[in-house]
């Protein structure tokens, strides 16, 4: 073999070797690209999509008609001390903590301290002893409970009343013997009231549930607002007498308990998975 031919058969084998080291460098390169493509598909789907396993339930409004109920209540107390509040004033701001009306209503009170305190402890005691027993609970409430007990779903009673008010809500709603063993909040398991999601986190803590793995049945704004902030979907009903506007915020909106147990099969309570949203 001619001195040419060497150098031409040399300069071969170094561009197969430089061939063969790219193309394995490519192998390398295309691997970690997997590799790390597949870790944050796993932490996508590990963080933000779990199986639907509870449903945290809101009461006022939501399974049993007391909204309306709840503004008169706030009427009366603010007069007996006198406060001239409309209906309509109050009327908006029911579903929030009762600390946050009274400040909103008279800005120079405090829903936490005198004598806007005694103002909410009023309104609360009117619910119990006057407008409770009038109350009726929302179209479907208790076949909607025992709809989803026969699912299988884990069910956390998501409330800000206080426990004496939540037992007369639970009995206008029908559907307390449905729920005496349900893991339940009351006014106390909160530092601070809706639109704050202290509630909703608590209300996972009992149910030992995370965010992506339950819904809130709810029927206001804030509900909506508090739900969200602490990563969890809600579905809204409009029998709390929201528009569907300010409940904007929901997966889904029926009339009622009602409504959604005749669309159940096409609701988001059927879907395998939900998705936890970023507070």
């Amino acid at each position: 073999m001619t001195q040419a031919r060497k150098e031409i058969a040399q300069d071969i084998d170094e561009a197969a070797g430089e061939i063969q080291q790219g193309a394995s460098d490519l192998a390398s390169n295309a691997q970690a690209t997997a590799e790390k493509l597949g870790n944050t598909l796993s932490d996508f789907t590990g963080s933000n999509h779990s199986t639907l396993k509870g449903i945290l339930l809101d009461i006022d409004g939501t399974l049993v008609l007391s909204n309306d109920a709840h503004a008169h209540a706030w009427v009366e107390a603010f007069a007996a001390f006198g406060y001239d509040i409309k209906f309509e004033q109050v009327r908006p701001f029911i579903g929030m903590g009762g600390d946050q009306v009274v400040p909103r209503l008279v800005p120079e009170l405090s829903g936490e301290e005198g004598v806007g305190k005694q103002i909410a402890d009023r309104r609360k005691e009117l619910i119990i002893n006057k407008f409770g027993a009038d109350l009726s609970p929302a179209p479907g409430s208790r076949d909607l409970i025992l709809r989803l007990k026969q699912e299988g779903f884990k069910l956390v009673v998501a409330s800000s009343a206080t426990s004496e008010e939540l037992s007369v809500l639970l009995k206008a709603a029908q559907v307390d013997d449905l729920l005496t063993e349900e893991p339940k909040t009351t006014s106390d398991d909160a530092d601070q009231s809706k639109p704050a999601p202290d509630l909703v986190q608590s209300a996972l803590k009992k149910g030992k549930l995370e965010p992506g793995q339950a819904i809130m049945l709810g029927d206001t704004p804030y509900d909506i607002q508090a739900a969200n902030a602490a990563g969890v979907n809600v579905i809204a009903f409009r029998c709390g007498d929201f528009d569907d506007s300010q409940l904007s915020g929901a997966v889904a909106i029926y009339d009622n308990p009602a409504d959604l147990l005749a669309q159940f099969a096409r609701s988001p309570l059927t879907d395998s998975e939900v998705v936890a949203i970023k507070p």
